[in-house]
């Protein structure tokens, strides 16, 4: 029986000898786990194969990521690549994963378009002449409807999104928006790009310690799944009123907030967003956020600068983030 590859056995492996294979705790997202428990060998996995090698020719990859739902996570994938788009020699994909909630087809103002099949696969919406997206949104009879699925459906139309959809010749970035938590989703993205030099993950969160925890989870989950973590970034950080100034902390970082969750996990604060009335507005009207006098405009600029930063200086990054 031909063993799995090292770099997908997990810490601890039980062994295909073993009862426990496919079964430990240990086994936990690898993705042998189910060849294992049935005792078959684990061949080659085309669909993978497939998927490397498309992906694999994007410049860059970055998968953004909330383990606690509400954090302003597809905000921040949308206004970062907004602002990658507005470079105008760069071609950018929205990747919108979060099945059961695509905010892609809102966030880019492109709800009542539909995505076409051809030769060379799905053809993703055209949000700007250098910004597609892909979401199952565009395949959903109404708006309304809710997406009612078991996790092997899930986890099939995924792997049709990184697969299958046609971004065209040429790649240079790919926001893949990802759902809360670290479920059926998370884990199948991580088997099918978990180990590419090109993919790494940006993680949102808010102040407070409820987030925080979560984030904390987050990080761990990536380390797991080789997912490299370029940094977090802090969203809701402070309100700055609009008419004088002042700076408010809704949401009271009780334990130091991103700040110190990042310098204990040895993962870079790559930004802080403030509640900005103008981000707010865009989002609900599908736009990028254009004005200049905005707090958060500057915030989303900056983080993007440091994110393509750190994607240029990645190679010496380990599975937390830390040199």
């Amino acid at each position: 029986m031909e063993s799995p590859p090292s770099d997908a056995i997990p810490a601890a492996c039980p062994g295909m000898g073993s009862e426990q294979a496919g079964k430990s705790s240990t086994c936990y997202g690898c993705p042998n786990q189910s060849a294992c428990a049935s005792g078959t060998a684990a061949g080659p996995d085309l669909d993978k194969v497939a998927i490397a090698e498309k992906l694999g020719a994007v410049g860059q990859v970055v998968l953004v990521m909330a383990n606690k739902g509400g954090c302003g996570k597809s905000t921040v994938a949308a206004q970062l690549a907004y602002q990658l788009a507005a470079d105008d020699s760069q071609e950018v994909g929205y990747l919108d994963v979060d099945l059961t909630g695509p905010s892609g087809p809102h966030l880019f103002s492109v709800a009542d378009e539909e995505v076409h099949q051809a030769q060379t696969g799905w053809q993703p919406v055209s949000a700007r002449d250098n910004l597609a997206v892909m979401s199952i949104g565009f395949m959903l009879p109404s708006r309304d409807d809710a997406i009612a699925w078991r996790g092997v459906r899930k986890t099939g139309l995924i792997k049709q999104f990184l697969r299958d959809v046609d971004w065209g010749e040429h790649l240079d970035w790919l926001i893949v928006d990802c759902p809360p938590g670290t479920s059926d989703e998370h884990i199948t993205v991580a088997q099918y790009l978990g180990g590419l030099p090109n993919v790494s993950v940006l993680l949102v969160t808010t102040p407070q310690e409820m987030a925080l925890l979560d984030v904390r989870k987050q990080v761990n989950f990536c380390h797991k799944a080789h997912l490299r973590v370029l940094g977090v970034v802090e969203n809701m950080s402070v309100f700055v009123c609009p008419c004088c100034g002042h700076r408010e902390q809704v949401f009271a970082p009780t334990t130091g907030g991103a700040q110190a969750m990042s310098a204990q996990l040895h993962v870079p604060l790559l930004g802080a967003i403030p509640l900005d009335p103008a981000l707010m507005r865009a989002c609900e009207s599908g736009t990028a956020l254009k004005d200049s006098a905005s707090p958060a405009y500057g915030a989303v600029r900056a983080l993007t600068a440091r994110l393509q930063a750190a994607v240029a200086g990645g190679a010496s990054l380990n599975g937390y983030g830390a040199p």
